[in-house]
């Protein structure tokens, strides 16, 4: 008999590809509180779908006890880092009370594993109040494996190519509209992925489960300067680029490792590619070096960047 996960924040771009992903092994619910997404996510993916609101512990509790999950991928999130300057409460009843409603529900009805998903804007040094909200879900998710049968763990990374509001659908828009792309940090280097490689993560956090529970696992992934980005940008679909003002909460790199994580990280394979796993209290026997960050992280070659631009992937 199938297994059923519960993927918060379903409706959306992660947890439709998820869904499709999963749904040949599991039996996969996606739960959102926008109702219109919720139908046109079962539609483009033929899961089930449920109202579910995080921030209501009750409307939590109601999609447990439902489907009653064996496994829980909170992808749940308000995720845009200027907005959560500006309203800084949605921020924190979105990121963090809600992932407590989740853990908190998970508990009490003996849910088998819960991953959460994070992101580099979580690792020190935090600089916006989003990447402290996820830091704190981490941190929630990672304490809370030692206090109950459910297993917790998380999953960080980068930005996920052509996702809801990053940069590239926002770049596509003002291409179209004006031929000039707008952008506020061209010195700034980003990790990028691609959504199939974020589903992956989660996957191998699922399979690997005993390995990774209590911690955070994290992978190798490539980072690019955003100019490099424009100009490929350019040279393919024509217009140009400009310099706007900046949004609050910016920084020039991301961190996938901080410097004080350091001691608590380890390196491993998973499916030949280099993962790091970040247990917050207990010491690696073999500490990772330096920290791992945007600006010294391996770049991503101009075929790169034009394949990671051109090859959009649908139900966007």
């Amino acid at each position: 008999m199938k297994k059923t996960i519960l993927i918060t924040g379903g409706a959306g771009f992660l947890g439709k590809k998820l869904g499709l992903f999963l749904k040949e092994n599991y039996n996969v619910v996606l739960g959102s509180r926008d109702n219109k997404l919720n139908f046109l996510a079962g539609q483009v993916t033929g899961c089930t779908v449920t109202p579910l609101d995080v921030t209501n512990i009750e409307s939590v509790r109601d999609a447990v006890n439902e489907f009653k999950p064996d496994i829980i991928i909170h992808a749940a999130a308000t995720k845009f880092v200027d907005l959560s300057e500006k309203f800084p409460m949605e921020c924190v009843d979105i990121n963090i009370l809600g992932s407590q409603n989740v853990a908190r529900v998970a508990v009490d009805k003996k849910v088998g594993v819960v991953i959460g998903i994070s992101t580099d804007k979580a690792s020190p040094p935090v600089r916006n109040i989003y990447g402290m909200s996820k830091a704190v879900m981490e941190r929630i998710f990672c304490s809370m494996n030692e206090k109950a049968e459910t297993k917790f763990a998380c999953v960080r990374y980068g930005n996920v190519a052509w996702s809801t509001g990053s940069v590239l659908p926002i770049w596509s828009e003002m291409h179209k509209n004006t031929g000039v792309v707008g952008t506020t940090g061209p010195e700034m280097r980003r990790f990028f992925f691609t959504v199939d490689e974020a589903v992956q993560l989660v996957n191998t956090a699922l399979e690997n489960i005993e390995e990774v529970k209590g911690k955070v696992l994290s992978r190798e992934m490539k980072s690019a300067q955003i100019e490099d980005i424009l100009k490929v940008w350019v040279k393919s679909k024509g217009g140009r680029y400009e310099k706007i003002v900046g949004r609050p909460g910016e920084r020039n790199d991301e961190y996938l490792i901080g410097e004080i994580e350091l001691p608590y990280t380890t390196e491993k394979t998973f499916n030949g590619i280099k993962h790091f796993i970040i247990s917050f209290n207990q010491k690696a026997k073999k500490p990772l070096a330096q920290v791992y960050s945007s600006a010294n992280a391996k770049r991503l070659s101009d075929k790169e960047i034009l394949q990671l631009i051109t090859n959009i992937p649908s139900n966007v």
